[in-house]
């Protein structure tokens, strides 16, 4: 009883932070599952994916109700990213999946470095916002993130969140509420991909059980939290995030295996990097929010100053 209560807590930890950042629900999930179970890494991503179809539900609807949703998008991506997911399950069933785990963690470090220099030096490039996103740029797009997500246990949002920032065409919020919500397809394939190759026998639908409960409880918190952060914060932190994820397997065992102190001292270095990134972001967001509050004053009193018909409004003081 205790282990599932932690698992429950680990539920809602990896719902919290996907909800509201676009993603790491299966990377927390499994982290916690190999250090408190003995299934195989086939079962442990199983046993994610069939809590995740429901957790994904529940903070899909919880952003829609926000407005955190673009269903063109939804579609656009979920559908190939759900063939993906299934092939995943399938080659995660049958064959090892190490020698990709380097190659992967490469790209997403590189796109989640990208999105931390992106936003933290520029903020949010508004000149695109609006623009549709084309679908063949989203079928690659969610096909393989769905491969990945399915053979690595989370990688959903990992690939999805990062490539969706730094397009420029959608919110930060809606980002996050369109790869949360289209999430529920990749869990869904990915779990009959599974059940389909191991059967019932492995999965451990407890420990499911008691993620789904965490995770329910999590994601209307999450989807609240998502509205409100500010988007160049949030951008910030996802890349942060993304690095720091992506960096444990390239400097562990699966990737250029170095020795403890070594790891440690990597771990600092980014964490401390992290820090600044974000401090800065906080710095320049708290100018652009002074610089906007002027231009909006400025406009309100030249609005006063011309006579215009309008009802006038008070300068503040």
């Amino acid at each position: 009883m205790p282990t599932l209560v932690i698992v429950a807590f680990v539920g809602l930890l990896g719902q919290l932070v996907d909800g509201s950042l676009g993603m790491a629900f299966g990377v927390t999930a499994t982290t916690f599952l190999v250090a408190l179970t003995t299934l195989s890494p086939a079962a442990i991503s199983a046993t994610i994916h069939l809590a995740e179809i429901g957790t994904s539900a529940v903070s899909g609807a919880s952003h829609w109700r926000f407005g955190n949703v673009d269903w063109k998008v939804v579609r656009r991506i979920g559908l190939p990213g759900a063939i993906g997911a299934f092939a995943g399950a399938t080659v995660l069933s049958n064959l090892s999946t190490e020698v990709a785990k380097p190659l992967m963690s490469t790209i997403l470090l590189l796109l989640g470095l990208y999105v931390l220099l992106r936003f933290t030096f520029r903020g949010i490039d508004t000149k695109n916002l609006g623009k549709p996103l084309k679908s063949r740029f989203l079928a690659p797009l969610g096909l393989f993130g769905g491969f990945v997500d399915a053979t690595g246990g989370g990688g959903w949002g990992p690939v999805g969140t990062p490539a969706l920032l730094a397009s420029g065409r959608m919110e930060p919020r809606k980002v996050v509420g369109t790869i949360d919500t289209s999430e529920f397809l990749i869990a869904l394939a990915a779990s009959l991909g599974f059940l389909a190759n191991l059967g019932g026998e492995g999965v451990d639908f407890a420990a499911a059980g008691a993620i789904l409960l965490g995770g329910v409880i999590a994601a209307p918190i999450a989807a609240w939290l998502v509205r409100h952060f500010p988007p160049r914060l949030l951008g910030a932190t996802v890349g942060g995030l993304i690095v720091l994820t992506n960096a444990k397997t390239l400097i562990g065992k699966s990737g250029l295996a170095l020795d403890p102190a070594a790891q440690r001292v990597v771990y600092i270095l980014i964490v401390a990097g992290w820090i600044a990134a974000f401090a800065y972001s906080f710095v320049q967001y708290r100018r652009d929010r002074v610089l906007e509050s002027a231009d909006s004053l400025a406009d309100i009193a030249a609005r006063n100053a011309s006579g215009s018909d309008e009802p006038k409004e008070p300068v503040p003081a």
